[in-house]
């Protein structure tokens, strides 16, 4: 059987790796402390799961519309307008089968082979993947500490070549947790609109992001520009990893051709989690999801002081999500030796540079803020241990 050259290419997305080995030093009876998935600890809101029990009752489950129920696309454009103070048309709203999904459709919908995508270095690598299944030519931007480990609007310019078609960016940014200033992203929304350019923000982690210094929400993309397709998702701040759901935000003009995209790539959302995610939205759960966004918060200020305990660099404090991405090049170790060390002689799992990164990949180790305190502590203890010892 003659395996395609698309799927030859893919490389291994690291995180898995480590945790199946962690999975399997589990299976050994090894205790392991899991810092290496973002995945929240909380779960869903009440209300949502009571809402999914009241779906399981034998009723029929038809299909929805691709672009997905209407009531919760309308419940969604609400979200915006109670927490970001935007009015967006549901119509431009597409509810998808999780953020991947989303990021799926607008890929196919934009990229054309040989097109040429600006991507920030560190970034969520499953994204580039993307691109490139549709003949993308991804050009890693590398940043550092001095733009927030974000690609900004210079580094746009200077990277900037005939061929480039398109912009994606990610605030907050998994590996790092921070975020893009709402100047910088107008600068590099201005400069695409500029040049026929679409800009792609993935805004999944945007309501697990502090507050600024007047306690004003984070700014939406969307509040910066009517053309940017901006990707979600209820995995994240609603805690619903498998139920695998998401959405996206078009402009008006690209609905109808992600529309026929999704009709013939998935049919629909899944109907159960999506008539289940009405109960997200209502004043209980967001109250629920807003306690822990405070949690994430606690649990990231935490995380920093026991890594500066132990000597373990954050180059930029994290001002959303719940990662650090910390430098272990002091340690004598480079990423992925310190990472696979850590987990068999420390019981610590953690994701290598490599996965987010080609030129810090050496250098730096995303840890996931996303479980107890309890298992955060005892995983800072057995670090701190570890990393007495080299």
């Amino acid at each position: 059987m003659r395996i395609s050259r698309r799927a030859q290419s893919v490389a291994p997305f690291f995180a898995m790796e480590i945790g199946k080995q962690a999975a399997a030093l589990e299976a050994q009876g090894r205790s392991i402390i899991k810092l290496n998935i973002g995945e929240p600890d909380s779960g869903a809101p009440p209300a949502v799961l009571e809402a999914l029990r009241t779906q399981c009752d034998g009723r029929p489950l038809p299909y929805s519309a691709a672009l997905g129920l209407p009531e919760l696309r309308q419940a969604i454009a609400g979200f915006y307008a109670s927490q970001h103070g935007l009015d967006i048309d549901p119509a431009r709203i597409v509810v998808t089968a999780g953020a991947s999904a989303a990021l799926l459709l607008v890929t196919a919908a934009l990229v054309d082979p040989g097109d040429e995508v600006l991507v920030g270095d560190p970034s969520y690598p499953c994204n580039s993947q993307f691109l490139a299944g549709f003949g993308a030519r991804v050009t890693r931007v590398p940043t550092d500490a001095g733009s927030r480990f974000q690609l900004d609007a210079e580094r746009a310019r200077a990277h900037w070549s005939a061929h480039t078609r398109g912009v994606m960016l990610a605030t907050p940014s998994n590996p790092t947790g921070t975020s893009i200033a709402p100047t910088e992203l107008s600068a590099v929304l201005d400069w695409t609109a500029a040049r026929g350019a679409w800009t792609l923000v993935d805004e999944i982690y945007l309501n697990l992001q502090d507050a600024d210094a007047a306690g004003r929400a984070p700014t939406s993309a969307l509040a910066l520009s009517s053309d940017v397709c901006v990707i979600n998702s209820f995995s994240k701040y609603f805690g619903m990893t498998g139920w695998r759901l998401g959405w996206c935000v078009l402009p008006a003009a690209l609905v109808m051709a992600v529309e026929r995209l999704a009709q013939n790539y998935y049919i629909c959302p899944p109907v159960t989690a999506q008539r289940a995610a009405l109960a997200c939205f209502t004043p209980e759960s967001i109250a629920v999801c807003e306690a822990r966004r405070a949690e994430f918060s606690r649990r990231r200020a935490h995380v920093l002081a026991g890594l500066e305990r132990i000597g373990l660099a954050v180059p930029v404090a994290p001002d959303g999500a719940f990662y650090a991405w910390f430098d272990v090049s002091a340690s004598g170790l480079d990423a992925w030796d310190f990472c696979q060390r850590a987990l068999l002689e420390a019981g610590v799992a953690l994701t290598p540079g490599r996965d987010f990164s080609v030129q810090s990949a050496a250098r730096f180790v995303r840890l996931s803020c996303a479980t107890s305190m309890p298992e955060l502590d005892e995983g800072l203890a057995r670090l701190g241990q570890f990393v007495s010892r080299l």
